[in-house]
């Protein structure tokens, strides 16, 4: 039984190559360290999904 091909792809933080595959904890991520800027990005909504705001009951109350 063969394994999977490696796989290498850019790193979504620096671009430099990232190995796919159960050999790399971090994966798309090259590095721990790529993987938890990425995460501090969306923790400071430099990072967003497109689509119409989320209506939450915390807003509900700011209303009345």
């Amino acid at each position: 039984m063969k394994g999977e091909p490696t796989r290498i792809f850019p790193c979504p933080t620096c671009g430099k190559p990232s190995i796919l595959g159960k050999e790399n904890p971090w994966r798309p991520f090259c590095s721990e360290r790529c993987k938890l800027i990425d995460l501090g990005e969306w923790a400071a909504e430099e990072h967003k999904i497109p689509g119409e705001p989320a209506i939450t009951d915390l807003d509900d109350q700011e209303d009345q």
